[in-house]
């Protein structure tokens, strides 16, 4: 009974714990629905007020935007209008210059025209007067025909011809004299002199040229060397001052410039990037830069070598350096370092002979043509740049004169500057000096016979030795003596004024009277 009491006792109670726990969820859901409601409503407030807020924003930005174009169409309006404004004025004032350049044509017009109807009255007058004076002349010139019985152009003709005559046969008297005072007495010294200079003197020479050539191992390396877009050739070029020539030719290139020393700069880098392959404008540019210094080196060791081959001391690195860059220097296919050694030997020998200093001699020499080492950077004549250059780095006046003067565009003030110019015309007119091509030989030996026939009485001429001698036969009838020393000169002079040629050319005159008979 008791259990059973207990029983109900614990079921009631669980029930009330149970009325009270549902009572209290069933309270829980309806705050919460109510706090949701709630926030549904503050977010619908808030988004309502964002609304409304964003479209005034926006109303507002839209009427500063069209207050913005207003302005600017505004300005833009003004602007056009004061450039209008400015073509009117422009327009005005052309149309006034136009007027006044009118004004001033016909002006002029008519001053011309007055001035021309002036001309004509004045030529008018001028005829008139040509014509009186014509026909005073006319009556003069007969009167003078009818007195001397001589037309006026035979008269003309007579009086020249004589003037001539006397003229000649005084100058071919006083050229004889003259030359056969000298001749005999200064032939034999200056023959052993010469003989013993040039002895001790045997140069070789090297051929001039203005290309180079250089071999590729392959045809695609051309390509190369072109680079995308010519970058490679260009650069190369503007590095160098060459022109690099690539046609058709298998495997070769070709480097062409006037000037030896960046020809010869110009085919050692290009040799130098086809071997190591890697061909683009910094290489060029690295490697370029490096053969200029190296080549620094060399044109002073070349300078220092002839220098020691000549025992000559003394001289300024700058003139080395510019000794050296006579081995890259060519006149007449003569290599200009080689022919100053040789004159410089030759000088020497001629200086020992007479008694003078032969080491200035072969100093003077060594520097003689110091102006083709730098002749395309300064004007004017080689061996005046050659005498400013030996004078600027402290070379004796006597062998400043001596370079200066050895073509004669100064006067010679001492004996050195004689034996040096003599030195010079023998290494430049020894057989074997000097090369030409055959087409050009052809031609100067054709043009020196073409010279000496045409003068009066030639009957042949002969142009021997390599064309440095031209034996002219004449005719005894129409060439006396006397008058075969002036053709000789004559000739001479006109084959300096038009022919082009190294060394001295030799004029000379043959006149001979054959007497013949026949024994029968």
């Amino acid at each position: 009974m008791n259990i059973l009491l207990g029983i109900i006792i614990g079921f009631v109670i669980a029930l009330f714990l149970l009325g009270i726990y549902l009572y209290i969820q069933k309270k829980k859901e309806l705050e919460a629905k109510k706090t949701v409601e709630n926030l549904i409503k503050d977010a619908e407030q808030k988004a309502k007020e964002i609304l409304e807020k964003a479209e005034k924003d926006a109303k507002l930005k839209l009427q500063q935007a069209e207050i913005e174009i207003k302005e600017k169409l505004l300005a833009h309006k003004h602007a056009l209008e004061k450039e209008f404004e400015k073509k009117v004025k422009e327009v005005s004032l052309k149309e006034e210059r136009l007027l006044h350049k009118e004004e001033t044509l016909i002006k002029k017009e008519e001053t011309l025209e007055r001035k021309l109807k002036e001309v004509e009255d004045l030529k008018a007058l001028i005829e008139a007067e040509k014509k009186q004076i014509d026909e005073i002349l006319k009556q003069t010139k007969e009167e003078l025909e009818r007195i001397s019985g001589l037309t006026e152009k035979e008269a003309k003709e007579l009086l020249l011809k004589k003037i001539e005559e006397e003229l000649k046969e005084e100058k071919a008297k006083l050229i004889m004299k003259y030359e056969n005072e000298t001749k005999e007495e200064a032939k034999r010294k200056s023959q052993e002199i010469l003989a013993y200079a040039i002895s001790k003197a045997a140069v070789l020479f090297v051929t001039e040229k203005t290309v180079s050539v250089v071999q590729l191992p392959n045809e695609e390396m051309k390509g190369r060397i072109i680079g995308r877009e010519g970058r490679n050739i260009r650069t190369f070029e503007t590095l160098t001052g060459v022109d690099l020539l690539i046609d058709d030719t298998p495997e070769v290139v070709v480097l062409s410039c006037l000037d030896p020393l960046r020809r010869e700069i110009a085919r050692i880098a290009l040799e130098r990037l086809i071997a190591d392959g890697r061909i683009h404008p910094s290489r060029i540019e690295e490697v370029v830069k490096q053969v200029e210094e190296e080549m620094e080196h060399h044109l002073m060791e070349v300078g220092e070598k002839a220098c020691f081959e000549l025992g000559i001391y003394g001289l300024h690195p700058e003139l080395i350096k510019m000794i050296g860059k006579l081995k890259y220097r060519t006149s007449y296919s003569q290599n200009v370092l080689q022919h100053s050694i040789e004159t410089a030997i030759i000088c020497g020998a001629l200086a020992s002979e007479l008694g003078m200093d032969a080491k200035k001699a072969r100093r003077a020499a060594l520097l003689h043509d110091i102006g083709k080492a730098s002749s395309y950077e300064m004007e004017g004549p080689h061996a005046l740049i050659g005498a400013e250059i030996a004078r600027k780095y402290g070379e004796e006046e006597d062998i400043v004169n001596a370079i200066a003067s050895h073509h004669e565009d100064i006067p010679i003030t001492s004996l050195l500057g004689i034996i040096l110019q003599i030195s010079d015309a023998i290494s430049g007119a020894r057989p074997g000096a000097r090369r030409e091509l055959l087409e050009a030989y052809i031609k100067r030996i054709k043009e020196l016979e073409a010279i000496a026939s045409s003068f009066e009485g030639v009957e042949k001429a002969f142009a021997i030795q390599a064309g440095r001698e031209i034996r002219v036969i004449v005719d005894d009838k129409k060439i006396s003596d006397e008058e075969a020393y002036i053709l000789a000169r004559e000739i001479a002079q006109k084959i300096e004024k038009e022919l082009t040629y190294p060394g001295i050319i030799r004029v000379t005159v043959i006149r001979e009277t054959r007497a013949i008979e026949y024994a029968k």
